[in-house]
């Protein structure tokens, strides 16, 4: 990934943004943008719009949410010590011993997630679960008072690990999840920059999704797209417990997931599959029955309907604060976002019809041959 483009995505990581406090995020999605867009703005909830081509025809809507999971002040107890709630789904058992950001209007206080050692437990506490409002966060200040002076109830908490880089182009970093969605928008946008363009497009940095896809119910209402694409992470199923007979067999590094079910068009799905093809773009496939649990869910059910579609970057270790996923599988969703759109022009027919109902497209096989060697 060029370097610039990788800071951006370093910055976005840094940014605390828990759904409700999302914005110091979008500033940097806002300064991503702004040389690409025609407009950029920010409604009264808090998503963040980079607009091109504002009068072209259909509208098309991206949308990556920038909110992560976290954590928010509930009490302070007379020692000092800060009980915290939930924003957001945890597993309460990871969260023990993890350093933390509590963001206080004066900047951020690092602490630690206390629990009792295993030591000192009896039996029966040993096999009990963990339960996240037994928890406590320690900053080292002592007493109620010394504590209240810099940290007040409703005060926003993170995770404090950043972003790092392992082996080749796979790194690791806490908020991945959707923050690699976000940053793909913005790189669309970048990469549409000075294209020749039928559809108005509406790149849209969405707040809340962790809380119920809120944000992006909004700004489809603004936007009043008729076609759109969500970007989020997916579960990568390449590692040990993943059961693949319940979630699919996908692997990091062999491109972005397409999905296929009720919260798809089939238009859009074949044609993203197309796309993919035709960019020698390497891409995956999923499925979902019903609700995909994305922001595609919000979008599909906006107004009159929008013809909607799913690309997800793979990712392991979701809601952990080691996520992990491959830059490149991010840059080819990027990439096969920008291709897409450009094809779409305004006599494209979305409505679903007898003649997309099996528009499956096989993703790329290493049997496949490429163009120079059919010549041969």
């Amino acid at each position: 990934m060029p370097l610039e483009q990788l800071q951006v995505l370093k910055d976005l990581i840094d940014a605390p943004s828990p759904s409700g406090f999302e914005q110091p995020a979008q500033e940097v999605y806002r300064r991503a943008v702004e040389p690409y867009a025609d407009e950029v703005h920010t409604d009264v909830m808090g998503n963040a719009y980079a607009i091109l081509n504002p009068g072209g025809n259909p509208k098309i809507m991206l949308a990556g949410h920038c909110d992560e999971i976290g954590f928010l002040v509930t009490y302070i107890n007379s020692d000092g010590y800060i009980y915290f709630g939930s924003i957001g789904g945890h597993d309460a058992a990871i969260t023990v011993g993890q350093r933390v950001f509590v963001h206080t209007e004066t900047g951020p206080l690092l602490g630690v997630i206390g629990k009792k050692p295993i030591h000192l437990m009896e039996e029966e506490e040993k096999g009990r679960k963990t339960i996240l409002h037994d928890l406590f966060i320690d900053i080292g200040a002592q007493g109620k008072a010394a504590v209240a002076e810099k940290v007040q109830v409703g005060d926003p908490i993170t995770y404090s690990p950043g972003f790092a880089m392992l082996e080749g182009d796979l790194a690791v970093a806490h908020a991945f999840d959707d923050k690699v969605g976000a940053f793909a928008v913005a790189e669309t946008i970048r990469l549409l920059k000075g294209k020749t363009l039928a559809a108005a497009v509406y790149g849209v940095s969405t707040v809340q999704e962790e809380i119920g896809l809120r944000g992006a119910r909004t700004s489809s209402y603004f936007t009043g797209a008729t076609v759109g694409l969500a970007v989020d992470v997916g579960f990568a199923t390449d590692y040990p417990g993943m059961n693949k007979n319940r979630v699919g067999d996908v692997e990091i590094g062999k491109g972005p997931t397409i999905c296929r079910g009720a919260n798809i068009n089939p238009q859009v799905y074949k044609m993203l599959c197309e796309t993919a093809r035709d960019l020698e773009i390497p891409f995956q496939l999923s499925s979902a029955g019903g609700g995909t649990g994305t922001d595609a869910n919000a979008m599909q059910l906006n107004q009159a309907g929008m013809a909607t579609g799913l690309v997800s970057i793979p990712l392991r270790y979701m809601h952990t604060p080691c996520e992990l996923v491959c830059l490149e599988d991010v840059q080819n969703t990027a990439r096969l976002m920008a291709g897409f759109i450009e094809r779409v022009t305004a006599d494209i027919d979305f409505t679903p019809s007898m003649q997309n109902r099996h528009s499956g497209v096989r993703p790329p096989s290493k049997n496949d041959k490429k163009p120079e060697d059919k010549k041969d």
